[in-house]
Protein backbone atom coordinates (compact mmCIF):
# COMPACT_ATOMS: atom_id res chain seq x y z
CA UNK A 1 0.00 0.00 0.00
CA UNK A 2 2.99 2.51 0.64
CA UNK A 3 4.42 1.45 -2.62
CA UNK A 4 1.43 2.65 -4.11
CA UNK A 5 1.21 5.90 -3.03
CA UNK A 6 4.76 6.14 -3.81
CA UNK A 7 3.74 5.27 -7.39
CA UNK A 8 0.95 7.94 -6.83
CA UNK A 9 3.42 11.35 -6.38
CA UNK A 10 6.25 9.63 -8.62
CA UNK A 11 3.23 10.16 -11.55
CA UNK A 12 3.26 14.28 -12.28
CA UNK A 13 -1.03 14.36 -12.83
CA UNK A 14 -1.56 12.38 -10.12
CA UNK A 15 0.99 13.89 -7.76
CA UNK A 16 -0.84 17.42 -9.01
CA UNK A 17 -3.99 15.77 -8.34
CA UNK A 18 -3.40 14.75 -4.92
CA UNK A 19 -1.26 18.17 -3.63
CA UNK A 20 -4.51 19.95 -5.04
CA UNK A 21 -6.41 18.05 -3.20
CA UNK A 22 -4.83 18.34 0.08
CA UNK A 23 -4.66 22.07 -0.63
CA UNK A 24 -8.04 22.74 -0.80
CA UNK A 25 -8.83 20.73 2.32
CA UNK A 26 -6.12 22.83 3.94
CA UNK A 27 -7.99 25.79 3.02
CA UNK A 28 -11.57 24.83 4.20
CA UNK A 29 -9.81 23.37 7.65
CA UNK A 30 -8.41 27.11 8.12
CA UNK A 31 -11.67 28.60 7.52
CA UNK A 32 -13.29 26.38 9.80
CA UNK A 33 -11.42 27.88 12.57
CA UNK A 34 -11.78 31.21 11.49
CA UNK A 35 -14.54 33.51 13.62
CA UNK A 36 -17.28 35.51 11.71
CA UNK A 37 -17.08 39.26 11.99
CA UNK A 38 -19.15 40.44 15.10
CA UNK A 39 -18.73 37.03 17.21
CA UNK A 40 -17.01 37.36 20.38
CA UNK A 41 -14.78 33.89 19.66
CA UNK A 42 -13.92 34.30 23.64
CA UNK A 43 -17.50 33.79 24.73
CA UNK A 44 -17.87 30.88 22.11
CA UNK A 45 -15.07 29.00 23.80
CA UNK A 46 -17.39 29.48 26.54
CA UNK A 47 -20.70 28.58 25.93
CA UNK A 48 -18.79 25.82 24.10
CA UNK A 49 -17.00 24.11 26.93
CA UNK A 50 -20.20 24.47 29.31
CA UNK A 51 -22.50 22.92 26.93
CA UNK A 52 -20.36 19.92 25.91
CA UNK A 53 -20.20 19.30 29.77
CA UNK A 54 -23.93 18.14 29.27
CA UNK A 55 -26.20 17.62 26.54
CA UNK A 56 -27.34 20.75 26.09
CA UNK A 57 -25.58 20.88 21.88
CA UNK A 58 -25.84 17.48 21.38
CA UNK A 59 -29.08 18.39 18.91
CA UNK A 60 -26.44 20.22 17.14
CA UNK A 61 -24.12 17.82 16.72
CA UNK A 62 -24.61 16.13 13.88
CA UNK A 63 -24.31 19.59 11.74
CA UNK A 64 -21.39 20.55 13.95
CA UNK A 65 -19.85 17.14 13.48
CA UNK A 66 -19.84 17.79 9.81
CA UNK A 67 -18.78 20.96 9.45
CA UNK A 68 -15.95 20.34 11.37
CA UNK A 69 -16.50 22.01 14.74
CA UNK A 70 -17.40 25.16 12.76
CA UNK A 71 -21.05 25.32 13.30
CA UNK A 72 -20.96 25.98 17.18
CA UNK A 73 -18.16 28.43 16.49
CA UNK A 74 -19.93 30.38 14.73
CA UNK A 75 -16.83 30.65 12.16
CA UNK A 76 -17.10 31.78 8.51
CA UNK A 77 -17.85 28.16 7.51
CA UNK A 78 -20.19 27.50 10.35
CA UNK A 79 -22.88 26.30 7.55
CA UNK A 80 -20.34 24.24 5.94
CA UNK A 81 -21.41 21.76 2.95
CA UNK A 82 -24.89 20.70 4.43
CA UNK A 83 -27.12 23.29 2.28
CA UNK A 84 -25.39 21.53 -0.89
CA UNK A 85 -26.01 18.16 0.74
CA UNK A 86 -29.45 19.03 1.22
CA UNK A 87 -29.85 20.83 -2.05
CA UNK A 88 -29.00 17.66 -3.80
CA UNK A 89 -31.01 15.45 -1.91
CA UNK A 90 -33.74 17.54 -2.52
CA UNK A 91 -33.22 18.04 -6.68
CA UNK A 92 -32.53 14.23 -6.55
CA UNK A 93 -36.34 13.19 -5.43
CA UNK A 94 -37.46 15.97 -7.71
CA UNK A 95 -36.36 14.68 -9.93
CA UNK A 96 -39.01 11.85 -10.30
CA UNK A 97 -41.89 14.65 -9.34
CA UNK A 98 -41.16 16.68 -11.92
CA UNK A 99 -41.21 15.47 -15.31
CA UNK A 100 -38.82 18.77 -16.55
CA UNK A 101 -36.27 17.09 -14.30
CA UNK A 102 -36.58 13.94 -15.23
CA UNK A 103 -36.03 15.36 -19.20
CA UNK A 104 -33.24 17.23 -18.20
CA UNK A 105 -31.23 14.01 -16.48
CA UNK A 106 -32.27 11.92 -19.76
CA UNK A 107 -30.70 14.88 -21.69
CA UNK A 108 -27.02 13.66 -20.93
CA UNK A 109 -24.09 15.96 -19.71
CA UNK A 110 -25.94 19.31 -21.03
CA UNK A 111 -29.25 18.60 -19.06
CA UNK A 112 -26.75 17.28 -16.03
CA UNK A 113 -25.55 20.69 -16.16
CA UNK A 114 -28.60 22.49 -15.46
CA UNK A 115 -29.58 20.44 -12.72
CA UNK A 116 -26.01 21.20 -10.83
CA UNK A 117 -27.20 24.73 -11.46
CA UNK A 118 -30.44 24.32 -10.10
CA UNK A 119 -28.36 22.27 -7.38
CA UNK A 120 -26.53 25.95 -6.46
CA UNK A 121 -28.93 27.94 -6.59
CA UNK A 122 -30.87 26.07 -3.86
CA UNK A 123 -27.92 25.47 -1.64
CA UNK A 124 -27.50 29.44 -1.69
CA UNK A 125 -31.43 29.89 -0.82
CA UNK A 126 -30.56 27.12 1.95
CA UNK A 127 -28.04 28.91 2.97
CA UNK A 128 -29.49 31.98 3.85
CA UNK A 129 -32.17 30.61 5.78
CA UNK A 130 -29.64 28.45 7.65
CA UNK A 131 -27.31 31.31 8.57
CA UNK A 132 -30.24 33.05 9.64
CA UNK A 133 -31.41 30.55 11.94
CA UNK A 134 -28.21 29.78 13.66
CA UNK A 135 -27.41 33.37 14.16
CA UNK A 136 -30.58 34.41 15.55
CA UNK A 137 -30.56 31.70 18.01
CA UNK A 138 -26.69 32.75 18.74
CA UNK A 139 -28.39 36.46 19.53
CA UNK A 140 -31.16 34.95 21.41
CA UNK A 141 -28.67 32.98 23.71
CA UNK A 142 -30.56 29.84 22.56
CA UNK A 143 -27.57 28.18 20.49
CA UNK A 144 -26.14 26.50 23.25
CA UNK A 145 -28.00 27.67 25.99
CA UNK A 146 -25.65 29.93 27.56
CA UNK A 147 -26.37 33.44 29.17
CA UNK A 148 -23.44 35.35 27.77
CA UNK A 149 -23.37 37.72 24.53
CA UNK A 150 -21.86 35.90 21.64
CA UNK A 151 -22.66 38.51 19.09
CA UNK A 152 -21.06 41.53 19.54
CA UNK A 153 -23.82 43.47 17.66
CA UNK A 154 -27.61 41.99 18.28
CA UNK A 155 -29.02 44.89 15.57
CA UNK A 156 -30.23 44.24 12.62
CA UNK A 157 -27.30 45.66 10.70
CA UNK A 158 -24.72 43.27 12.16
CA UNK A 159 -26.35 40.11 12.42
CA UNK A 160 -27.40 40.16 8.61
CA UNK A 161 -23.67 41.23 8.29
CA UNK A 162 -22.56 37.51 9.93
CA UNK A 163 -25.64 36.30 7.85
CA UNK A 164 -23.82 37.55 4.84
CA UNK A 165 -20.22 36.25 5.26
CA UNK A 166 -21.76 32.42 6.72
CA UNK A 167 -23.29 32.52 3.28
CA UNK A 168 -20.33 33.59 1.44
CA UNK A 169 -18.44 31.00 3.39
CA UNK A 170 -20.89 28.18 2.09
CA UNK A 171 -20.92 29.14 -1.40
CA UNK A 172 -16.97 28.76 -0.94
CA UNK A 173 -17.34 25.28 0.51
CA UNK A 174 -19.44 24.50 -2.20
CA UNK A 175 -16.79 25.83 -5.17
CA UNK A 176 -14.32 23.95 -3.11
CA UNK A 177 -16.15 20.51 -3.46
CA UNK A 178 -16.74 20.81 -7.13
CA UNK A 179 -13.48 21.78 -7.78
CA UNK A 180 -11.55 18.79 -5.95
CA UNK A 181 -14.12 16.42 -7.80
CA UNK A 182 -13.29 18.17 -11.60
CA UNK A 183 -9.45 18.40 -10.98
CA UNK A 184 -8.74 16.87 -7.88
CA UNK A 185 -8.94 12.99 -6.75
CA UNK A 186 -12.18 11.75 -5.10
CA UNK A 187 -15.62 13.24 -4.41
CA UNK A 188 -15.28 16.77 -3.63
CA UNK A 189 -18.32 17.32 -1.01
CA UNK A 190 -17.46 14.12 0.77
CA UNK A 191 -13.65 14.70 1.11
CA UNK A 192 -14.83 17.97 3.00
CA UNK A 193 -16.93 16.10 5.56
CA UNK A 194 -14.29 13.55 5.74
CA UNK A 195 -11.77 16.34 6.57
CA UNK A 196 -14.24 17.74 9.04
CA UNK A 197 -14.80 14.49 10.98
CA UNK A 198 -11.30 13.30 11.12
CA UNK A 199 -10.18 16.81 12.58
CA UNK A 200 -12.34 16.47 15.73
CA UNK A 201 -10.31 12.57 16.29
CA UNK A 202 -7.41 14.07 18.39
CA UNK A 203 -9.64 16.01 20.47
CA UNK A 204 -12.27 13.93 21.36
CA UNK A 205 -10.09 11.67 22.14
CA UNK A 206 -8.00 13.43 24.19
CA UNK A 207 -11.28 14.39 25.93
CA UNK A 208 -11.93 10.60 26.65
CA UNK A 209 -8.39 9.92 27.66
CA UNK A 210 -8.39 12.53 30.07
CA UNK A 211 -11.89 11.79 31.48
CA UNK A 212 -12.25 7.69 31.46
CA UNK A 213 -8.75 7.27 31.71
CA UNK A 214 -6.53 4.54 29.77
CA UNK A 215 -8.49 1.93 30.27
CA UNK A 216 -11.96 2.99 28.88
CA UNK A 217 -10.12 4.69 25.95
CA UNK A 218 -8.45 1.61 24.76
CA UNK A 219 -12.25 0.44 24.91
CA UNK A 220 -13.15 2.51 22.67
CA UNK A 221 -10.82 2.61 20.25
CA UNK A 222 -11.35 -1.63 20.13
CA UNK A 223 -14.74 -0.84 19.74
CA UNK A 224 -14.24 1.22 17.09
CA UNK A 225 -11.90 -0.77 15.20
CA UNK A 226 -15.00 -3.55 15.62
CA UNK A 227 -16.92 -1.12 13.86
CA UNK A 228 -15.23 -0.34 11.34
CA UNK A 229 -14.60 -3.77 10.09
CA UNK A 230 -18.10 -4.48 10.19
CA UNK A 231 -18.79 -1.19 7.68
CA UNK A 232 -16.14 -2.34 5.54
CA UNK A 233 -17.46 -5.98 5.34
CA UNK A 234 -21.02 -4.32 4.64
CA UNK A 235 -20.42 -1.47 2.43
CA UNK A 236 -18.26 -3.90 0.16
CA UNK A 237 -20.89 -6.70 0.25
CA UNK A 238 -22.98 -6.69 -3.30
CA UNK A 239 -25.67 -8.89 -4.97
CA UNK A 240 -24.30 -10.03 -8.24
CA UNK A 241 -27.58 -10.63 -10.72
CA UNK A 242 -25.71 -12.32 -14.33
CA UNK A 243 -26.52 -10.63 -17.24
CA UNK A 244 -26.32 -12.14 -20.48
CA UNK A 245 -26.26 -10.05 -23.86
CA UNK A 246 -27.47 -11.79 -26.93
CA UNK A 247 -25.40 -12.24 -29.94
CA UNK A 248 -25.93 -10.33 -32.82
CA UNK A 249 -25.24 -9.48 -36.39
CA UNK A 250 -24.15 -5.71 -37.94
CA UNK A 251 -23.03 -6.24 -41.16
CA UNK A 252 -20.30 -8.66 -41.15
CA UNK A 253 -19.67 -8.11 -37.89
CA UNK A 254 -21.13 -10.17 -34.84
CA UNK A 255 -22.00 -8.18 -31.03
CA UNK A 256 -22.65 -9.35 -27.88
CA UNK A 257 -22.92 -12.85 -26.74
CA UNK A 258 -20.73 -11.95 -23.62
CA UNK A 259 -21.76 -12.54 -19.79
CA UNK A 260 -21.63 -9.24 -16.94
CA UNK A 261 -23.66 -8.93 -13.90
CA UNK A 262 -25.48 -6.28 -12.30
CA UNK A 263 -24.01 -5.02 -8.76
CA UNK A 264 -26.95 -4.74 -6.41
CA UNK A 265 -25.12 -3.19 -2.95
CA UNK A 266 -26.57 -4.36 0.48
CA UNK A 267 -26.14 -0.67 1.48
CA UNK A 268 -27.59 0.39 -1.71
CA UNK A 269 -28.81 4.36 -0.25
CA UNK A 270 -25.58 5.00 1.66
CA UNK A 271 -25.68 7.77 4.50
CA UNK A 272 -28.17 9.48 2.93
CA UNK A 273 -31.10 7.87 5.43
CA UNK A 274 -29.36 8.70 8.46
CA UNK A 275 -28.62 12.26 7.56
CA UNK A 276 -32.44 11.92 6.57
CA UNK A 277 -33.55 10.86 9.99
CA UNK A 278 -31.11 13.33 11.84
CA UNK A 279 -32.28 16.15 10.37
CA UNK A 280 -36.17 15.39 10.79
CA UNK A 281 -35.27 15.00 14.23
CA UNK A 282 -33.53 17.84 14.69
CA UNK A 283 -36.26 20.10 13.36
CA UNK A 284 -38.91 20.16 16.49
CA UNK A 285 -36.54 20.98 18.66
CA UNK A 286 -35.26 23.94 16.45
CA UNK A 287 -39.22 25.35 16.26
CA UNK A 288 -39.02 24.97 19.45
CA UNK A 289 -36.23 27.00 20.45
CA UNK A 290 -37.26 29.82 17.43
CA UNK A 291 -41.01 29.84 19.01
CA UNK A 292 -39.83 30.33 22.79
CA UNK A 293 -39.44 33.68 24.15
CA UNK A 294 -36.19 34.86 26.44
CA UNK A 295 -38.68 35.96 29.13
CA UNK A 296 -41.30 33.01 29.19
CA UNK A 297 -39.69 30.87 32.13
CA UNK A 298 -42.44 28.08 31.37
CA UNK A 299 -42.30 26.15 28.37
CA UNK A 300 -45.63 24.97 26.55
CA UNK A 301 -46.75 21.38 26.81
CA UNK A 302 -45.45 20.26 23.36
CA UNK A 303 -41.97 22.39 24.10
CA UNK A 304 -41.52 19.93 27.04
CA UNK A 305 -42.28 16.62 24.85
CA UNK A 306 -39.90 17.83 22.68
CA UNK A 307 -37.39 18.47 25.56
CA UNK A 308 -37.94 15.08 27.24
CA UNK A 309 -38.50 12.66 24.40
CA UNK A 310 -36.33 14.12 21.23
CA UNK A 311 -33.57 16.18 21.97
CA UNK A 312 -31.84 13.54 24.79
CA UNK A 313 -29.47 10.96 22.40
CA UNK A 314 -29.89 8.47 25.12
CA UNK A 315 -33.42 8.08 25.45
CA UNK A 316 -34.97 5.17 24.35
CA UNK A 317 -37.80 7.16 22.68
CA UNK A 318 -35.56 9.09 21.06
CA UNK A 319 -33.10 5.76 19.83
CA UNK A 320 -36.71 3.95 18.62
CA UNK A 321 -37.85 6.96 16.49
CA UNK A 322 -34.41 7.39 15.29
CA UNK A 323 -33.75 3.86 14.18
CA UNK A 324 -37.26 3.82 13.09
CA UNK A 325 -37.00 6.92 10.50
CA UNK A 326 -33.60 5.12 9.35
CA UNK A 327 -35.26 2.31 8.37
CA UNK A 328 -37.96 4.02 6.09
CA UNK A 329 -35.71 6.80 4.78
CA UNK A 330 -33.44 3.66 3.33
CA UNK A 331 -36.77 1.65 1.76
CA UNK A 332 -38.00 5.39 0.49
CA UNK A 333 -34.61 6.38 -1.00
CA UNK A 334 -33.77 3.12 -2.65
CA UNK A 335 -37.37 3.33 -4.01
CA UNK A 336 -36.37 7.29 -5.39
CA UNK A 337 -33.04 6.07 -6.84
CA UNK A 338 -33.49 2.90 -8.33
CA UNK A 339 -36.06 2.06 -10.46
CA UNK A 340 -36.22 -1.53 -11.92
CA UNK A 341 -38.46 -1.29 -14.51
CA UNK A 342 -36.23 1.57 -16.00
CA UNK A 343 -33.04 -0.77 -15.47
CA UNK A 344 -35.08 -3.93 -17.45
CA UNK A 345 -36.07 -1.51 -20.04
CA UNK A 346 -32.51 -0.69 -20.62
CA UNK A 347 -31.20 -4.10 -20.50
CA UNK A 348 -33.98 -5.11 -22.95
CA UNK A 349 -32.81 -1.94 -25.47
CA UNK A 350 -29.63 -3.73 -25.52
CA UNK A 351 -30.71 -7.47 -25.78
CA UNK A 352 -29.60 -8.00 -22.39
CA UNK A 353 -31.80 -10.49 -20.27
CA UNK A 354 -31.63 -12.38 -16.75
CA UNK A 355 -30.88 -16.11 -17.53
CA UNK A 356 -34.41 -17.90 -16.71
CA UNK A 357 -36.44 -14.24 -17.02
CA UNK A 358 -37.75 -12.72 -19.73
CA UNK A 359 -37.21 -9.29 -20.73
CA UNK A 360 -39.69 -6.67 -19.60
CA UNK A 361 -41.69 -6.78 -16.87
CA UNK A 362 -40.77 -10.73 -15.42
CA UNK A 363 -36.92 -9.13 -15.12
CA UNK A 364 -38.32 -5.98 -13.51
CA UNK A 365 -39.96 -7.81 -10.95
CA UNK A 366 -37.40 -9.75 -10.00
CA UNK A 367 -34.90 -6.87 -9.84
CA UNK A 368 -37.29 -5.65 -7.55
CA UNK A 369 -37.66 -8.50 -5.07
CA UNK A 370 -33.84 -8.84 -4.97
CA UNK A 371 -33.97 -5.53 -4.02
CA UNK A 372 -36.20 -5.71 -1.56
CA UNK A 373 -34.59 -8.53 -0.01
CA UNK A 374 -31.32 -7.17 0.18
CA UNK A 375 -32.55 -3.36 1.48
CA UNK A 376 -34.04 -5.10 4.62
CA UNK A 377 -30.24 -6.15 5.84
CA UNK A 378 -29.02 -2.60 4.56
CA UNK A 379 -31.84 -0.63 6.61
CA UNK A 380 -30.84 -3.02 9.94
CA UNK A 381 -27.58 -1.98 9.37
CA UNK A 382 -27.84 1.59 9.02
CA UNK A 383 -29.97 2.17 11.96
CA UNK A 384 -27.60 -0.42 14.32
CA UNK A 385 -24.54 1.85 13.34
CA UNK A 386 -25.95 5.03 14.06
CA UNK A 387 -27.71 4.05 17.12
CA UNK A 388 -24.60 1.99 19.13
CA UNK A 389 -23.30 5.25 20.28
CA UNK A 390 -26.56 6.10 21.89
CA UNK A 391 -26.59 2.48 23.57
CA UNK A 392 -22.65 1.87 24.73
CA UNK A 393 -20.50 4.96 23.49
CA UNK A 394 -21.80 7.43 26.47
CA UNK A 395 -18.48 7.70 27.68
CA UNK A 396 -16.91 10.82 26.49
CA UNK A 397 -16.90 14.51 27.40
CA UNK A 398 -19.38 15.44 25.82
CA UNK A 399 -21.84 13.58 27.80
CA UNK A 400 -24.94 12.19 25.51
CA UNK A 401 -22.93 12.84 22.75
CA UNK A 402 -24.01 10.43 19.80
CA UNK A 403 -21.16 11.61 17.26
CA UNK A 404 -18.49 11.44 18.76
CA UNK A 405 -15.77 10.48 15.53
CA UNK A 406 -15.34 7.14 16.92
CA UNK A 407 -19.41 6.58 16.83
CA UNK A 408 -21.03 4.62 14.43
CA UNK A 409 -22.37 7.49 12.14
CA UNK A 410 -18.68 8.99 11.83
CA UNK A 411 -17.23 6.02 11.03
CA UNK A 412 -19.71 5.11 8.24
CA UNK A 413 -18.46 8.14 6.54
CA UNK A 414 -15.06 8.01 7.37
CA UNK A 415 -15.13 4.18 5.98
CA UNK A 416 -17.11 5.06 2.63
CA UNK A 417 -15.45 7.94 1.49
CA UNK A 418 -12.27 6.24 2.26
CA UNK A 419 -13.03 2.82 0.25
CA UNK A 420 -14.28 5.43 -2.52
CA UNK A 421 -11.00 7.54 -2.51
CA UNK A 422 -9.10 4.47 -2.41
CA UNK A 423 -10.86 2.71 -5.42
CA UNK A 424 -10.23 6.05 -7.40
CA UNK A 425 -6.90 6.19 -6.75
CA UNK A 426 -6.27 2.23 -7.75
CA UNK A 427 -8.11 2.58 -10.79
CA UNK A 428 -5.90 5.22 -11.72
CA UNK A 429 -2.57 3.49 -11.00
CA UNK A 430 -3.94 0.11 -12.47
CA UNK A 431 -4.30 2.29 -15.58
CA UNK A 432 -0.66 3.57 -15.68
CA UNK A 433 0.45 -0.44 -14.96
CA UNK A 434 1.60 0.63 -11.45
CA UNK A 435 0.74 -2.04 -8.68
CA UNK A 436 -2.73 -1.04 -6.68
CA UNK A 437 -3.77 -0.45 -3.10
CA UNK A 438 -5.64 -4.13 -3.02
CA UNK A 439 -2.82 -6.33 -4.09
Amino acid sequence: MLSAFVSAFRTPDLRRKILFTLGLLALYRVGATLPSPGVDYKAVQECIAQATGGDKAGIYQLINLFSGGALLQLSVFAIGIMPYITASIIIQLLTVVIPRFEELRKEGQSGQNKMTQYTRYLSIALAVLQATGLVALAARRQLLQCQKDILADNGIFGMIIIVLVMTAGAALVMWFGEQITERGVGNGMSLLIFAGIAARIPSEGKNILDNRGGLVFGGVCVAALAIIAGVIFVEQGQRRIPVQYAKRVVGRKMYGGSSTYLPLKVNQAGVIPVIFASSLLYLPNLIAQLTSSRTNTNPSWWQELVQKYLVNPGNPVYIAIYFGLIVFFTYFYVAITFNPEERADEMKKFGGFIPGYRPGKPTADYLQFVLSRITLPGSIYLGLVAVLPNLFLDIGASGNNQNLPFGGTSVLILVSVGLDTVKQIESQLMNRNYEGFLK
